[in-house]
């Protein structure tokens, strides 16, 4: 009898820490879920003597890294909430293990409606094959601009800058020779590329402003530490986020929309940014 009652006391105890664990997992869950769906918009400001005062406030919304992820709706707002004048685009809308070109096109269509939008195919386009070529046919009809190894003069009111795109180094082609042949001394030469770990190489090309995602954010960003992870710079890698001033250029790096291996984000929310070029007589925001 004595031990009955002794074994009927621990009960209780031994439920409350089932269900305080499962509190805890359930909140967690719920934080995963929310990293790695909610949207977070970041601004940066980019001046410069080459922007002239036409162009000052000319918003470009960086948009990479979609890996097929679907917001229901969610980005297209948001794009058309900030009124961009440019939406560019720098790789890896598709996911070459799951390659979902429906979701991509969508959003590249409805992306036309609110800007002109120009792209530039990432390490998952080069790994997609034939799928890729079909995306790209169908970005082509439905208005977007493909940058590959390419360049457009980008106009507005009277005032021009040089925008200049360039393949991932998957594709095997010399980006670098296609900076150094469409850049123009006389304007700003502003760079899409997927990678950020080449800046170097870039700014020696002659690029001033980069931009670029595929490091994911670091996929994992610990606080004092940054991003923990990024494919072609390993553990704990200097290019993941935000601005950057590497030999005379400004990089800035999208924490990018999806994701691909690493399936969660932690500290690490969904990232849209905007840069807003500012003619340098006009001074910062």
């Amino acid at each position: 009898m004595d031990q009955t009652m002794q074994d009927n006391s621990k009960r209780p105890g031994k439920g409350r820490r089932i269900m305080g664990i499962a509190a805890v997992l359930l909140l967690l869950i719920t934080f995963c879920l929310w990293q790695n769906n909610a949207l977070v918009i970041t601004e940066y400001a980019y001046s410069s003597a080459k922007i002239p005062a036409g162009l000052d406030g000319f918003t470009i919304a960086l948009v990479s890294d979609l890996h097929n992820k679907d917001f229901g709706g969610r980005l297209t707002a948001r794009l058309q909430a900030a009124e961009p004048d440019l939406i560019a685009v720098t790789g890896d809308l598709i996911d070459c293990r799951r390659t979902d070109l429906p979701t991509a096109l969508a959003l590249i269509s409805a992306a036309t409606e609110i800007a002109p939008v120009y792209y530039v195919p990432g390490n998952h386009e080069a790994g997609a094959g034939a799928d890729y070529d079909l995306l790209r046919q169908q970005m082509l009809q439905a208005g977007a601009t493909v940058l590959a190894e390419d360049g457009a003069v980008i106009e507005q009111n009277g005032a021009c800058f040089n925008l200049i795109g360039i393949s991932d180094q998957a594709f095997g082609y010399d980006g670098m020779g296609a900076i150094s042949s469409r850049r123009r001394e006389e304007m700003l030469n502003v760079l899409l590329a997927h990678r950020p770990e080449q800046i170097r190489e870039y700014a020696g090309a002659g690029a001033e402003l980069v931009l670029s995602g595929h490091a994911h954010g670091g996929q994992w960003r610990l606080p004092g530490l940054g991003g923990l992870i990024a494919l072609g710079q390993g553990l704990f890698p200097r290019y993941t986020t935000g601005p950057y001033w590497v030999a005379g250029a400004t990089l800035i790096v999208s924490r990018g929309l999806g994701n691909s291996v690493m399936p969660i984000r932690l500290f690490n929310r969904p990232e849209l940014v905007l840069v807003r070029l500012r003619a340098e007589a006009a001074g910062q925001p």
